[in-house]
């Protein structure tokens, strides 16, 4: 997950062109392969902000990131907080280490309802 991965090196390792892996690979999952291959690498890093005291920047490096720069806008666009501040709203839900509570929500729910913002803010959701 953390290694440079090509549209080439995954259609030569299907054995199809990378066009026609590109079609049937978003026909099948409905992403592509990059968009795939970020949302694992953002959860990933959700996992690793929550689970341990390691600083951003060696967890943007460690998932395949290469800028810290564009980690924390795709982050932040994605999730809805910086990864510093989702640390710092996830730490205290944690009860049991290693177990994370959005581990049980279905990423299709995730998606159809919003970033993790709006329901780790109630004054947020009572605001509206």
């Amino acid at each position: 997950m953390a290694e440079e991965l090509t549209l080439e090196d995954l259609s030569l390792e299907a054995d199809l062109s990378a066009w026609h892996f590109l079609r049937a690979f978003r026909a099948a999952f409905g992403e592509t392969p990059h968009e795939y291959l970020t949302r694992m690498r953002l959860e990933r890093a959700k996992n690793l902000l929550t689970v341990s005291s390691r600083h951003v920047t060696e967890i943007c490096f460690d998932v395949g990131f290469t800028s810290l720069g564009s980690f924390s806008s795709l982050f932040r666009r994605e999730i809805g907080l910086s990864p510093a501040e989702f640390r710092r709203r996830v730490k205290p839900w944690i009860t049991v280490p290693g177990r994370q509570p959005w581990v049980f929500v279905p990423f299709c729910f995730g998606q159809a309802f919003g970033p993790l913002e709006s329901s780790a803010n109630p004054s947020a959701n009572s605001a509206r």
